[in-house]
C-alpha cells in the first residue's frame, strides 16, 4: 500500500475519463490508472497490488486534466510526457514502454507490436500487455490493432477505441496552442 492518491474525472467526447495519480518524491504527479469511466473503483481495481493506494480522494483540479483536454482538442502528442507508474514482470514493463513509442495516427498490429518488443513470436503476450495496461491513453494501447485490421479488444470498449484512432488520424502529432 502506498500513500493516499487523488483522482478526478473530466468529460471527453468518448465519455467520462477518470485518472488516479500519486505524488512521487520529486513532487510530480504520476498516473497509476486511467480510463473511460466515472467510477474510480473501476480504476483502483486494476492498479498493481503493490502500487494500489489505500484510498483516493477527489481532486478536480489535477494538472494532468489539462493534458487530457489538450489531447481531446487535437494535441495528441500532449500525452507523451505524462509520467506513469505500473508494475509487472519484465516483458510487460518493456511492452508498456514500447507502447509509448507507437506514433499517434499510425497504429501497429499485435504482430508488429510484438516485433517492436523484440519478441515477434509473442503476439499473445503483446496482446496481454495491452489488456493489462492500467494507464489507458497515456500508455496508448488503443494504438494496437488486430493483424487482420480489426480493432481487437479494448478495456473501455471498441467505440472508445475507434473514436481515439479516428481522432489521432485527424490530428497526428499536431501541437495545439
Amino acid at each position: 500500500m502506498t500513500a493516499p492518491a487523488r483522482h478526478a474525472t473530466v468529460t471527453t467526447p468518448p465519455g467520462p475519463f477518470t485518472v488516479v495519480v500519486e505524488t512521487d518524491p520529486d513532487g510530480r504527479d504520476v498516473v497509476l490508472a486511467s480510463g473511460w469511466t466515472a467510477d474510480v473503483a473501476d480504476l483502483l481495481a486494476i492498479v498493481h497490488p503493490t502500487l494500489r493506494p489505500a484510498r483516493s480522494t477527489p481532486s478536480p483540479g489535477l494538472p494532468v486534466l489539462d493534458v487530457v483536454e489538450e489531447f481531446h482538442a487535437g494535441g495528441v502528442s500532449a500525452i507523451d510526457g505524462v509520467a506513469v507508474r505500473q508494475r509487472s514482470g519484465p516483458f510487460l514493463q518493456e511492452a508498456w514502454d514500447v507502447l509509448r513509442t507507437v506514433p499517434a495516427g499510425r497504429p501497429d498490429t499485435y504482430a508488429a507490436f510484438a516485433a517492436r518488443c523484440g519478441r515477434p513470436a509473442a503476439v499473445r503476450a503483446a496482446a496481454n500487455a495491452c489488456a493489462r495496461n492500467a494507464a489507458a491513453l497515456f500508455v496508448p494501447c488503443h494504438r494496437v490493432l488486430g493483424s487482420g485490421g480489426g480493432l481487437g479488444g479494448f478495456r473501455w470498449g471498441t467505440p472508445v477505441k475507434r473514436w481515439l484512432l479516428d481522432h489521432e488520424a485527424a490530428h497526428p502529432g499536431v501541437p495545439v496552442g
